[in-house]
């Protein structure tokens, strides 16, 4: 399968309703263009306030410096500063009630569209967006023959969408993380894709890969998933 050698979330900064929905899954974005928008009127509300407590403290703070009462002008000045830190504070929410693209790329999961007015919760995931221009392959190998793949081997990957092309590419790690699969146990192997890849390539395709292990006789290769189980079985019974 091939993935986004980097892929970002999106989340929801703050408890809000959807307002825009732009973009979906499978659309291409370049960095900066709008996503979605949640709502934000609320925040404009509470920032006129704030800017209102603001102005009051600043006129309270204006007439104890003309009267020179200085516990009235410690108190003024803090009032200033808290609703200074509050309004910056609106002011960041505001500013991130529109999601944007972190990078170009493509959106990989999210769509809005069909939820207008729909509840958020903060920090829900609502896109993830990787680059068009760095992928990873990731296999899912039986527990049988992980044993056989080491870093740095060389592979072929064909795609089940663009069969006539073959994407070399070296194998990066393996990882101890397993997946059981209609009976199967299989780990996960990671490799790095050696050329720069095309424009038809999309992160989620799904398809064949080979990796070159070593050179070993035919007789061993046709043989050994039932050789391999043999000895299992053998290993078992044995008292």
């Amino acid at each position: 399968r091939i993935e986004g050698e980097i892929q970002r979330a999106l989340t929801a900064p703050f408890p809000g309703y959807v307002l825009e929905a732009n973009r979906r899954a499978g659309d291409t974005v370049e960095k900066g263009d709008q996503i979605a928008r949640l709502d934000d009127r609320d925040l404009g509300v509470e920032r006129l306030r704030l800017a209102a407590q603001r102005d009051q403290a600043a006129q309270t703070f204006r007439e104890a410096m003309a009267k020179r009462e200085r516990a009235q002008v410690r108190i003024a000045s803090a009032q200033i500063a808290q609703a200074e830190a509050q309004l910056a504070l609106v002011e960041e929410q505001i500013g991130r009630a529109r999601l944007q693209a972190p990078f170009s790329g493509i959106i990989v999961s999210g769509d809005l569209s069909q939820s207008l007015g729909a509840p958020v919760e903060r920090g829900q995931v609502l896109f993830e967006v990787a680059p068009l221009d760095a992928y990873r392959v990731v296999m899912l190998v039986d527990e049988q023959q992980v044993a056989d793949v080491r870093p740095s081997q060389k592979g072929e990957l064909v795609l089940a969408s663009i069969p006539g092309s073959r994407y070399p590419f070296t194998v990066r790690t393996v990882t101890p993380v397993n997946t059981a699969k209609e009976g199967r146990n299989l780990f996960r192997v990671e490799g790095l894709l050696e050329s720069q890849p095309d424009g038809r390539l999309r992160p989620g395709m799904e398809g064949v890969a080979k990796v070159s292990v070593d050179e070993r006789n035919l007789l061993w290769i046709w043989t050994r998933e039932f050789t391999t189980w043999l000895r299992h079985r053998i290993w078992a019974w044995t008292p």
